[in-house]
């Protein structure tokens, strides 16, 4: 039986903890930050933990 790929979309976009939590980027981090305050740049500059666990295992699932 063949081994399923890993989804690289997912890869790049959510990590996996140590303690089995799924862990994703805040979103408008990136692009056009020079309008952009240093307020809203620090806000959207950590780690957001994924809430639900049907949306957190199926997250799993591609990533492995």
């Amino acid at each position: 039986m063949p081994k399923i790929k890993t989804n690289k979309a997912a890869k790049k976009r959510f990590h996996i903890t140590g303690s089995g939590k799924v862990v994703r980027t805040k979103g408008p981090k990136s692009h056009l930050r020079r309008k952009k305050s240093k307020r809203v740049k620090r806000l959207f500059g950590g780690k957001v933990e994924l809430s639900s666990s049907v949306i957190s295992d199926k997250i799993k699932k591609l990533i492995k």
